[in-house]
């Protein structure tokens, strides 16, 4: 018959102990990751937003003398090139990592001109919609900082250097192409949420939680608006001679006025007729209403953004 050997008491502790300073050495090993922590995002031809405009910024710091109006252009284009070669990178004309590590300038309180402006529309982006975009780092604009930094868990008071530029940049915004943008961040829906069709007439409904970021399609005219029907929201006459509507917002952040292609407008909400928390969102062009769909998913996908005037005026209702 044979026995069964069990391990003493003391020998269970000793097992036990040595795997606990197993674990820890293991843990100590490992850095924190803050949850949704930002990283630098990849901007190119035909893409528009802030974070173009931002490297637009950049490269005028860097003696640019190209236009910072937030649209990826082939000038823009030209003169990432540059930059790269200037600075030993591979030139291929997209900003990716490598070259927005090259790219941004380290700022703080004092500082002044085209970086500042950068951040300042970085900072407009995340929401500190009061922080004038004229390249001046003064009390506000650290005020900005410092909340932001907090926020995010990061150090080193006002100065602004490249971990703190990484967030900025690489925070939840809209993507965006050939002068479009998303209403909403790329990771707020899936791709399929764009073609839905609507229940009674050419629009789309963006099912989105309460306090989603909501932003401008296209560059243009800002108007807010607030009634029984769409609720908060706002009229944007688009410079491509379109109007964009965005309805049932919780909160208004842009003023009446002119607006960037990307700029936050607000955030979304359940105001309105409205039956539950969603983003509607409509188009219209030469007075009619304009089936969103397509137009959406160009964007999303990165592809040529048809024209307004292409839009279907219907097939896209249940």
């Amino acid at each position: 018959m044979s026995s069964t050997h069990y391990p003493s008491r003391r020998g269970l502790f000793a097992a036990l102990l040595t795997l606990m300073l197993v674990l820890a050495s293991m843990l100590s090993t490992v850095t924190p990751t803050l949850a949704g922590a930002a990283s630098w995002t990849i901007e190119r031809e035909g893409d528009a937003g802030p974070n173009v405009k931002t490297i637009q910024h950049l490269l005028r710091q860097r003696g640019s003398t190209i236009v910072a109006d937030g649209d990826f252009g082939p000038a823009t284009k030209s003169a990432v090139i540059s930059f790269q070669s200037a600075n030993g990178l591979v030139a291929d004309g997209i900003v990716g990592p490598n070259t927005w590590s090259k790219l941004v300038v380290t700022v703080d309180v004092g500082s002044s001109g085209e970086a500042v402006r950068g951040l300042q529309v970085q900072l407009n982006k995340n929401g500190y919609t009061s922080i004038a975009v004229d390249g001046v780092y003064g009390t506000a604009t650290g005020n900005a900082v410092t909340d932001f930094k907090t926020k995010h868990f990061l150090t080193g008071g006002t100065t602004v250097g490249p971990t703190t530029w990484e967030h900025l940049v690489g925070s939840a915004s809209s993507g965006g192409t050939g002068g479009y943008s998303l209403p909403l961040a790329k990771s707020a829906l899936p791709r399929s949420e764009y073609d839905d069709p609507h229940h009674d007439y050419p629009a789309i409904d963006l099912p989105v939680p309460t306090g989603t970021p909501v932003y401008a399609t296209r560059g243009g005219t800002a108007t807010r608006l607030s009634g029984s029907s769409c609720g908060n929201g706002y009229s944007v006459a688009g410079n491509d001679g379109a109007t964009y509507t965005y309805c049932h917002l919780n909160s208004f952040v842009a003023a009446n006025g002119t607006v960037n292609t990307g700029q936050l407008l607000g955030y979304s909400g359940n105001t309105g007729r409205s039956t539950g928390p969603h983003l509607h969102f409509a188009i219209k062009y030469g007075g009619v209403s304009r089936c969103p769909q397509n137009m959406l998913l160009a964007i999303y996908d990165g592809t040529a953004v048809p024209s307004p005037s292409s839009l279907p005026t219907s097939g896209c209702t249940y």
